[in-house]
């Protein structure tokens, strides 16, 4: 609520169309300057926009309509938001890349032409023909948006492409028709066809690297959205209805059956069965579900059916609100972006205040040849100052660092990550699936005399009809044994404590010490001793027993992955605070962590919780890096500074992660921030001789040492040194192809 008492909408808008660091400027300025807009920010990464309005005042129609004033376009379909965007940027890929190539092949022969043939009668008409589709029909979207920025007080690159790549054609279309004009002041009739072309193709080619990458990233949003299933089966009256979940009201009992995936929030009413809420806990052990338990949407229910009453629906349940909390984490400006942003926005206005200035001067103390020397120095310092080095520092470092990252089992997906990854301070490790391998085994099994191993094929056959989840790994565990199968004469399950089954009027139990307790069967001292020592390994003991005595004990354990430890003294090693986040027991968490020298941890919390435990370490000053493997953790993965996934997790981890690790081997993670030492400190080397090249060249270009020695820099130089310039970066890039990780 404002002051006025009325209610604030906060939203988040796809924004089409947006080409450089300077086009979120513009789009955030004017959507700020709209009237009941209270604020914006504009993600120039992700593409959106976040938007606080007061919807009294203003409809997301009238945000789009500003948006569009200014050559961009922002969806206000919610339901197909994603989807629209998904294609536009498709599609916008697919015509810059058909741009790019006509635009670079029609150039080839222009700087041929204009390089070796400068002095051939027919060059300057065969220039002008081929050169003039490069600018006003390849790069004609330059131009267009300038001028809807010109009409709104607005610059950006896009201003500077057009504004150089169209004054160095005109001029040159009026130096090929009018060359006596310069004869007769002896000076040579330039045409400067070449550079602008040049500039077109090369401009195009670093957005097309840029675009490449955005059209290439897929949607974790729409996958977390398609866990949730599309009908659900209704109980009235005891008829059974199929519905579509938009349908389903609070108090509505559901019907869920073997396999299928909760639709929503909720309390079982009847029945039990195992549910698998991976996506919730991380945990690969299904839970038990009696009558009075809790039910989330997207967990899958395994063997047992039940009813339960719909308790959250539609946007408040647990699926909805995970979805809500990685779109808002996505969406959100990271710090080192705002300084991006202000440096694109500057510098357009400042070449061209330059520009200006020079033509300026000139005019004023150029003497008799003031306008020649105006016009060809303001030209020559728009087309030398033309950000194509710029446009290239980053992109081409990171594909060479991300190619890099491949050859060691490291996918990178963004700049942003790479810039933080190097100064990350605090690690956050899922447990299950991240330190250990995700895979409950049976670790320890020990009969009680040498004996009663005669049994085994009776244990077998018990855990083979059993329907708990840990049963499977006794079950794989005796058939790699040579255990079979054998009919029983009786089973029984005891919920929450084991089963019983009988066998040849034999009776056997198989379950939990307090099921061997209840039913006064004798626990030998040494296997209370064994199995004291496996629980506190975070072990979890299943006994086996007839019905006087404990016949056999099997420890079943996550095991932790052979690299674990080294991975975490590494990152010790350089400083960094390692922290582990579980929905497991304390009892396990603390286990796990004594295993692998870990200081921190923090056990049984759910997903929100481990991204405000990411949130509060940010707020002390922590780069965090944030390390899992479910889709349990794709709300702390959104939230954490550097969010990495391992490569056997879920897509979901995969994708809202900005790196992935395809081994499951941890010391890739300091492999992973070594990486980024080296590829931030070539973009910033790139980004450096970029600037130093501007900060040089644009003074020549103006004209500076004509004072001095008479020297005035030619536009066709300027192009060939802008473009050196562009070579130079990307040669420096190529580096990171040797380096040692």
């Amino acid at each position: 609520m404002n002051s006025s008492g009325t209610k604030l909408i906060e939203q988040t808008f796809p924004v089409l169309e947006m080409t450089c660091a300077a086009c979120a400027i513009s789009v955030e300025s004017m959507l700020k300057s709209v009237k009941g807009v209270k604020s914006a920010s504009v993600n120039y990464p992700n593409q959106t926009a976040s938007v606080e309005y007061d919807g009294s005042l203003v409809t997301p129609i009238d945000l789009q309509s500003t948006v569009r004033s200014i050559g961009y376009d922002l969806v206000v379909d919610e339901e197909n938001a994603q989807a629209i965007q998904e294609e536009a940027q498709h599609n916008q890929y697919q015509e810059l890349k058909n741009r790019t190539i006509w635009a670079s092949v029609l150039s080839i022969p222009v700087v041929i032409i204009g390089m070796f043939f400068m002095d051939w009668p027919y060059g300057s008409y065969i220039s002008m023909v081929l050169a003039g589709p490069v600018v006003f029909y390849f790069g004609r979207n330059f131009f267009v948006h300038a001028w809807k920025q010109a009409r709104n007080g607005k610059a950006n690159m896009d201003t500077l492409v057009a504004l150089s790549t169209g004054i160095a054609y005109a001029f040159s279309i009026f130096n090929t028709f009018n060359a006596e004009f310069w004869h007769q002041r002896n000076l040579h009739a330039h045409v400067y066809y070449e550079a602008a072309a040049v500039v077109i193709a090369f401009i195009s080619l670093g957005k097309l690297l840029e675009e490449k990458a955005k059209s290439n990233t897929s949607s974790s949003i729409k996958k977390l959205m398609g866990l949730q299933p599309k009908t659900l089966t209704i109980i009235k009256d005891g008829v059974e209805s199929q519905l579509p979940i938009s349908s389903v009201m609070v108090g509505s009992i559901v019907l869920v059956r073997p396999g299928e995936r909760i639709p929503v929030d909720g309390v079982i009413t009847q029945g039990q069965s195992f549910v698998d809420e991976s996506m919730i806990s991380g945990e690969p052990v299904a839970v038990e579900k009696t009558k009075g338990a809790n039910v989330f949407a997207g967990t899958i229910n395994q063997k047992g059916s039940f009813q339960f009453e719909a308790v959250k629906v539609g946007s408040n349940t647990l699926l909805a609100h995970i979805i809500k909390m990685v779109q808002q984490a996505q969406g959100s400006k990271a710090p080192v972006q705002k300084l991006v942003d202000k440096v694109a926005g500057i510098f357009v206005p400042i070449v061209i205040g330059i520009a200006v200035l020079t033509f300026i001067i000139w005019m004023v103390f150029g003497g008799e040849n003031a306008l020649t020397h105006a016009l060809l120095t303001s030209i020559t310092v728009l087309v030398i100052a033309c950000p194509c080095a710029l446009g290239l520092a980053t992109p081409t470092a990171i594909m060479v660092g991300v190619g890099r990252g491949a050859q060691n089992n490291i996918l990178i997906k963004d700049a942003e990550s790479l810039e933080l990854a190097h100064k990350v301070n605090a690690v956050v490790l899922d447990k299950t699936g991240t330190i250990t391998e995700g895979k409950p085994t049976v670790t320890d099994f020990v009969w009680s005399e040498a004996s009663l191993i005669k049994y085994k094929d009776v244990l077998y056959s018990i855990e083979f009809q059993s329907e708990h989840p840990l049963a499977q790994a006794v079950v794989e565990r005796l058939k790699a044994e040579g255990a079979t199968n054998h009919e029983l004469s009786s089973f029984e399950s005891i919920t929450g404590k084991g089963v019983r089954a009988s066998i040849d009027n034999e009776t056997f139990l198989v379950g939990s010490q307090k099921l061997m307790i209840e039913k006064n069967v004798l626990i030998p001292g040494d296997m209370k001793e064994k199995a004291g020592k496996w629980q506190a390994e975070a072990k979890t003991v299943i006994y086996f027993a007839n019905e006087k005595r404990v016949l056999a004990l099997i420890a079943i354990g996550d095991k932790i992955k052979a690299t674990s430890q080294e991975a975490i003294k590494a990152l010790q090693q350089k400083g960094i605070d390692v922290y582990m986040l579980t929905g497991d027991n304390e009892q396990t968490a603390k286990a796990v962590s004594n295993q692998v020298g870990l200081k921190h941890y923090k056990a049984e919390i759910l997903p929100s919780d481990k991204a405000a435990y990411i949130k509060e370490l940010q707020t002390n000053n922590k780069i965090v890096a944030m390390v899992g493997d479910g889709i349990n953790d794709s709300q702390a993965l959104a939230q954490a500074d550097v969010s990495i996934a391992m490569g056997r997790g879920s897509d979901i981890a995969m994708d809202v992660a900005k790196m992935t690790l395809i081994t499951s081997d941890l010391m890739s993670i300091p492999r992973a921030l070594n990486l980024s030492g080296k590829t931030v400190k070539t973009i910033r080397q790139n980004l450096f001789w970029a600037f130093i090249f501007n900060i040089v060249a644009i003074p020549i270009a103006a004209g500076i040492l004509y004072p001095i020695n008479g020297f005035l820099l030619d536009p066709m130089i300027a192009s060939g040194a802008m473009a050196l310039s562009s070579v130079s970066v990307v040669s420096n890039s190529l580096r990171l192809r040797s380096i040692k990780i």
